[in-house]
């Protein structure tokens, strides 16, 4: 507003002083040309008493605080929309009551998602300590929105691994049912399987496009069989110093002996159990025969530990891996199908906030290739779509078929590049019918999966 319109406008008001429309007009004015004083000024000595004005006197309050004024602020903010309740955290914030501030604030975002803004309530959650000094000189404030403790200190250090079973796992029903006669059962029969001679532990070695849910049917394996878990990555084992690499596995292995029953998963195992035959450096062909020795379980006996891995490149993986009593059950978990699509579809969406139109069955039909990882990005991508939308009309909007419809044209299928590979190796490398799980995925899923 110019110079020009305030004078008119406040010469309109001083002719008519009880027009409510205009003193808030001119308060908004005041504000945003930074004539804090002049709007004062404008202010009735007993507007706090004026009823059915909350424009206005959020107005007037607006302007008491960019005055410096932030108890009179307080006095005149009223009413409980979200917009009021986060303009109450910044008044009570530039009042230190940082508290009562956090609790408007929370109100506010409950109420509506799209105010949040986390450097606002990083601002509430700063710390104020005094740390007192030797020499006699005042006490020292330490401010700090580290708010960490013992407690946040053993999370860290020792984290909950949170049990995972295969209920938390969408689609791979024939894969789940054959993991639990084979791996599972025997944890929960060992007297059966004793008395029949039969070994509980051993390898399994899982293999498949990325993203289909590897690493988590190894967890949901061991949350069902009630065994401790080992996820043993690469970095953990592997070393620059000669021996030390052996070293490292061979301690892990002992450590899930101490711990049976225990099942112990390494992921891209191709990198610990390559084929011997690929490499010329003495190192990594020790490390393949420190491997195989630790799952013979010749020196030690590996009853209890089941040993899981999984890789995208199976046909990278040493031979020698591959035959009983080391990975004697090689399982294809495979892209799921559109049954399967549409059950971690419904449960990816679980708690979040979704319309009703949402057509799941037209979901499943049109993500032909899609890996658990895909679907994964699929819903966060319809979700980006919300909150974007969310944010540019100041409300929030629940997920619908409009933004899976425009998530569906920027997300693709990652598993078809595999899949061509994989078709490849069994087609004209398939020694010992490995590979023919994969030809029967093909066979039955190449058209319309």
């Amino acid at each position: 507003m110019d110079d020009s319109t305030f004078d008119q406008l406040e010469a309109a008001l001083q002719a008519a002083p009880g027009n409510v429309a205009l003193l808030t007009l001119l308060l908004d004015a005041s504000v945003e040309r930074a004539e804090h004083e002049r709007g004062l000024k404008l202010l009735p000595d007993d507007l706090e008493q004026w009823p059915s004005a909350p424009a206005l006197k959020l107005a007037a309050a607006k302007l008491c605080l960019a005055a410096g004024d932030a108890a009179r602020a307080l006095q005149l903010a009223e009413g409980s929309d979200a917009q009021t309740r986060l303009f109450k955290a910044r008044i009570l914030a530039d009042l230190d009551r940082l508290k009562e501030a956090q609790v408007e604030y929370r109100a506010a975002i409950e109420a509506n998602p799209a105010l949040e803004d986390v450097v606002f309530w990083r601002r509430l959650n700063v710390s104020v300590a005094e740390v007192p000094r030797a020499d006699g000189r005042p006490r020292l404030r330490v401010i700090s929105n580290d708010d960490t403790d013992q407690t946040e200190v053993t999370r860290l250090l020792e984290p909950n691994n949170e049990t995972v079973t295969f209920s938390d796992i969408g689609g791979l029903e024939d894969l789940k049912k054959t993991i639990h006669k084979k791996i599972i059962l025997p944890y929960q029969k060992p007297g059966l399987f004793q008395r029949f001679r039969k070994k509980v532990g051993g390898g399994v070695l899982l293999y498949g496009p990325p993203g289909c849910g590897k690493t988590l049917l190894a967890r949901a394996t061991a949350g069902e069989c009630n065994a401790t878990f080992f996820n043993i990555a690469i970095s953990d084992v592997l070393d620059m110093y000669i021996g030390e690499s052996e070293r490292k596995l061979h301690a892990l292995f002992e450590q899930a002996r101490a711990k049976a029953p225990a099942v112990m998963f390494f992921d891209e195992v191709e990198a610990l159990g390559g084929k011997r035959s690929n490499t010329r450096e003495s190192t990594s062909s020790k490390l393949v025969s420190q491997f195989l020795s630790e799952m013979d379980g010749f020196t030690q006996d590996n009853k209890g530990v089941l040993i899981l891995a999984a890789t995208n490149v199976p046909w990278s993986v040493d031979s020698a891996f591959r035959r009983p009593g080391r990975f004697d059950r090689v399982l294809f978990v495979p892209p799921p199908d559109r049954e399967a699509r549409e059950s971690m579809l419904r449960m990816m969406m679980k708690d979040r906030p979704m319309a009703d139109d949402i057509d799941f069955g037209y979901l499943a039909k049109n993500t032909s290739g899609f890996s658990g990882a895909d679907l994964g990005e699929l819903v966060d991508t319809a979700a980006d779509e919300a909150i974007e939308e969310s944010l540019t009309s100041g409300s929030e909007r629940v997920i619908c078929d409009a933004h899976f419809k425009a998530a569906l044209k920027a997300v693709r299928a990652t598993t078809l590049e595999w899949l061509t590979t994989a078709r490849n190796y069994a087609r004209y490398a398939n020694e010992g019918n490995q590979y023919d799980e994969v030809l029967a995925f093909l066979d039955k899923h190449g058209k319309g999966r």
